[in-house]
Order: structure tokens, then C-alpha cells, then sequence
């Protein structure tokens, strides 16, 4: 195999520390993000560091990689103490960091996003040539046949993380740090990574390994560290533990307290899709969704299982009116939706919480407030002008209902972890009063206790006459969530379960199938 990364020094063997924190603590203002780490990353290994949003784990990932300072404690690499002055130090020294939401320019080819602010010269002048062929080679090593002068904003999300991971791996780092680098990708995309995450170990680079697909750490990591509130609370060698030993540690509970019960009396039916076709819009002249017929009722939570290609977040966004439906029809409480725009399709109840909360479910300029209130915006005007006072009482109400944490409405919406981000998308969502309410990925990049608030936000809303439509890539999810699983594959439906009779290996041999059909093929 082409090497992405050259090895570390001879010098250092597998298994010898290369970073260390001692005692690291870091405070900001009177909340302590950290409280006294102790943090060791070896040559040659993977280490997990697995905690919930909250617990320390993007902070300590900062101090090490030069990003902020710590308060107290010292960093070591090497043996020596180091305080990096910022991310550019670090990475001269050899520790980079692929950072959870990603870092892209959008007017930018896929070769300059690489190989920005490290430009390769040539008579003082950028060599572009070199850098697209240098940006191919990485690409190949992922396995993404991408041509390098794409334009990263044309690119889905999938292949922009590949882009990411691929602008960290030029960086030939001894000590990478990959914070959720799996949290866009499909199951085929990710064991491509881990094969590389395997190739750059035996070479000899040290990997903290961050995810909040815990199976993922237990199949690539060689240690497991768990933080909690700021504090290690525990460490083992992944070969010795299980998902429920992760989940104990993380939150104290075992990983079947953290779904709450479904509606399971579902009622009417509210939504009904007709032989649905939808094309794709990355791929023409081939369908997303080829003939889709199903029902929807009030109280009830319907998972739509199935791997990337699957059709899921196509057949969703058609449902939403932002993928056009080719034939077919959506009818909501006996009206066809299939012709109206999206603003009259959540005026008369149906709403997505689309999977890319950072493009298409928040506006950054905006703050918590600010963002809650956008879909629902109309029903604070009078006379023109916006009700402030109405605006903050549906807010702060509906922030609480769904547990957002934020210093307050005011608050940048990027200062939020991304849990709590994804609990203002569905918070806005759910001002609107839905009687549809659709979930795409709504667990993409957040933590188990995140998970859980959702699921049960999820089950609420059942319970009191909704009706819940969630896509997830998720086995575990859509087992212990969902009333009633639809499984999808090529574009269409292969298959209805009952989850309490339904195995992890059933739902994978149904959903593993080739990909989308032609129109040829209808």
C-alpha cells in the first residue's frame, strides 16, 4: 500500500508514549471543563476517548493540539514539556487534528481545501498541479475516485468529511487526533478509513480515536478511555470490555435505560405515500426512490433503516418538498402535498429535521433564539412587526420541553456542543406544531445521553398524537426506537418489521444490497 503518512522516528517504538497530559485542568469562567487529566497517547496505538458532550473530551483534544491553553497541568511530548501557542505550532510538531464539524472552504477546489495555508511552491509561485496530483493520491488511499479541481461545495457531506480526513493525513502527522470522523459516512466508507487508521498505526503514528458510534471504538481502538465530567473515571484494553461497559461508565446507566418506550397504539392514518419516485439529484438519470407505497399513523414512530445509497434521506426530503417527486403522491390528511412548496407543507403540518444540522438546519450568524424561531416566525407578527416578547416566552418554553442547554437565547448557536445544536433544529422544528414531524440522522455526532433525550422527545411527541417518521443508518437506534421498522434498499421499501422480533443481522442482510436502480431498470 502507498504510504499517506512517513513513519515516526525509528527511535520511538509501538507502545511508547509520544503525548502526555499530566494533570491537566482547564477552567472557564467558575464551570471546570476539566478537573486534574491524566491522558496518555502511544506510538503505533489507537486510543478511544469516549465521554458525553460535556464531559471534557473536545477541550482536552484542544489543549493537545495547541488550540487553547490548559489552566493548570503540563503537556509532554516526548518526554519535554510543551505549551503550543496555537493549532499551527502543533502541527509543525508533528500533532494534527481533524476537528468534528468540518473546517471547508465551500468556494474552494478539493486540492486547495487540502493543502490551504501549506501551499507547495515552485519559483515562488503555488504549483497547483502538484497539490491536485498529491490531493488525488490521498483520495485514492480512501478510496474516492474524486477529481481534485471539484469544488468542496459541490461535494455531499460524505465526501466533504472524506476531504477533511484526507487535508489531515497530508499533514503526515506522528500524533492524530480524529474527532467523529465517521459521523457522515457510510459503512463502506468507514472500514475504507479504518483501513487506513490501521496502515497509519503500523507505521507508527499514535491516534486518539474520538466517536460517538461506540461499536466503532470498541472494532478499531487498542485502549479505551472514558471521561466524565472533566474526570477519567475509566480505562481498560477494548479487547477486555463491551458496549455495555462503555455506556455504564459514560452515563451510569446500562444502554437499554436510555430509549424510552414507544407510542405502540398508533391510531389513524395521517400520511399516505403513493408509488413515490423520486430521482437523484447527485447521480442523473438514475432514481433515488422507485416507487415507494406506505402509511403513516397518529401515535406511532416508524424507523426507515438503510445503508448510504439506500434512498432514505431522498425519500424524506421529498416528503419535506426539497427533492421533486417525479410521479406519485403525498397526501396529508387526504390533501396531496406532492406540488407545494416547503413553507406550505409545514404550514399545514409537516416538517424535517434534515441530517446536516451545520448547512441546512441553522444559520451561524444567528443566535439560540434567533434560530429556534425560524420556521415559526409568522405566527409572532402583528401588524408587520415581530412580537420579541411572544417570540422569547415560545422559545424559552419549547428550549426547555427539549432540554436545550445554552448560557442563554442570546448566545451564539456555535458555541452550543453539537448535541444541544441539534435539539435547537428540532426545537425549531417543533414550534411549528407538527403533525408530521421528520427525522433525518437526528443522532448524527452526538453522545448516548444526547441520544436518549431525543429518543425520548421522540416518544413524547407520539404519545400526545403525532406521528414520527426518523431515518437512521443505526441498527441499535431503529431497533430500540421505532413502533415499526421499513427497511429500504436500491430505492425501495424490501421489507416492514416488528422490532421486538427483529435481530441487528437480520436488518443488515436485508438492508446490504447494490445500489440505486436506473430508470431503465423501473
Amino acid at each position: 500500500m502507498t504510504a499517506v503518512a512517513e513513519p515516526v522516528s525509528q527511535s520511538i517504538t509501538r507502545g511508547e508514549v509520544v503525548l502526555r497530559a499530566e494533570q491537566v485542568a482547564k477552567v472557564y469562567g467558575g464551570t471546570h471543563a476539566l478537573r486534574g487529566v491524566d491522558f496518555d497517547v502511544k506510538a503505533g496505538e489507537v486510543t478511544a476517548l469516549i465521554g458525553e458532550n460535556g464531559a471534557g473530551k473536545s477541550t482536552l483534544m484542544k489543549i493537545l493540539s495547541g488550540v487553547e491553553q490548559a489552566s493548570a497541568g503540563t503537556v509532554y511530548l516526548d518526554g519535554e514539556p510543551v505549551s503550543f501557542s496555537d493549532s499551527s505550532e502543533a502541527r509543525e510538531r508533528g500533532v494534527a487534528i481533524i476537528h468534528q464539524e468540518l473546517n471547508l472552504c465551500q468556494n474552494l477546489s478539493i486540492a486547495d481545501n487540502i493543502f490551504l495555508a501549506r501551499e507547495r511552491t515552485r519559483g515562488g509561485m503555488v504549483d497547483f498541479s502538484a497539490q491536485e496530483t498529491e490531493a488525488a493520491r490521498f483520495l485514492e488511499r480512501l478510496e474516492e475516485p474524486l477529481n481534485p479541481k471539484t469544488l468542496v461545495g459541490d461535494l455531499r457531506l460524505g465526501q466533504q468529511q472524506l476531504v477533511e480526513i484526507a487535508k489531515a493525513l497530508g499533514e503526515e502527522a506522528r500524533v492524530l487526533i480524529m474527532d467523529e470522523p465517521t459521523s457522515a459516512l457510510s459503512h463502506h466508507e468507514v472500514q475504507i478509513l479504518f483501513r487506513v487508521v490501521r496502515d497509519l498505526a503500523s507505521r507508527g503514528v499514535a491516534i486518539v480515536y474520538i466517536s460517538h458510534h461506540l461499536d466503532e471504538c470498541l472494532e478499531i481502538a487498542d485502549t479505551g478511555i472514558v471521561l466524565r465530567d472533566g474526570l477519567v473515571v475509566a480505562s481498560a484494553a477494548m479487547k477486555d470490555v463491551d458496549l455495555s461497559w462503555i455506556v455504564t461508565n459514560m452515563v451510569g446507566r446500562e444502554e437499554g435505560a436510555l430509549y424510552s418506550p414507544m407510542a405502540f397504539d398508533a391510531g389513524d392514518t395521517v400520511l399516505s405515500i403513493r408509488d413515490l419516485v423520486v430521482a437523484d439529484p447527485d447521480s442523473p438519470g438514475r432514481l433515488a426512490v422507485n416507487g415507494v407505497s406506505l402509511d403513516l399513523h397518529e401515535r406511532e414512530v416508524v424507523g426507515v433503516f438503510g445503508l448510504m445509497g439506500a434512498g432514505r434521506t431522498e425519500l424524506l426530503e421529498a416528503l419535506a418538498g426539497r427533492n421533486k417527486v417525479l410521479s406519485g403522491q403525498v397526501l396529508l390528511d387526504d390533501e396531496d402535498l406532492s406540488n407545494m412548496a416547503v413553507s406550505e407543507r409545514i404550514a399545514r403540518g409537516l416538517i424535517l429535521v434534515p441530517e446536516d444540522r451545520q448547512r441546512d438546519g441553522l444559520v451561524s450568524s444567528l443566535s439560540v433564539g434567533a434560530n429556534t424561531a425560524l420556521a415559526a416566525i409568522n405566527d409572532f407578527v402583528s401588524r408587520f412587526f415581530v412580537s420579541k416578547a411572544r417570540e422569547r416566552e415560545a422559545v424559552t418554553e419549547i428550549g426547555a420541553q427539549v432540554r436545550v442547554k445554552a448560557s442563554g437565547l442570546d448566545a451564539p448557536i456555535g458555541s452550543l456542543s453539537g448535541g444541544n445544536q441539534q435539539k435547537v433544529v428540532i426545537s425549531k422544528a417543533l414550534l411549528t406544531h407538527p403533525r408530521v414531524l421528520v427525522l433525518d440522522e437526528p443522532t448524527r455526532g452526538i453522545d448516548v445521553g444526547a441520544k436518549a433525550d431525543i429518543f425520548s422527545l421522540m416518544a413524547k411527541q407520539a404519545r400526545v398524537g403525532c406521528t414520527v417518521l426518523f431515518a437512521t443508518s443505526e441498527a441499535g437506534e431503529v431497533l430500540h426506537a421505532s413502533d415499526r421498522i421499513l427497511v429500504m434498499a436500491r430505492g425501495v421499501v424490501v421489507a416492514e418489521l416488528d422490532p421486538r422480533k427483529t435481530t441487528r443481522e437480520e436488518l443488515m442482510a436485508l438492508a446490504d444490497t447494490s445500489s440505486t436502480p436506473t430508470k431503465n431498470e423501473e
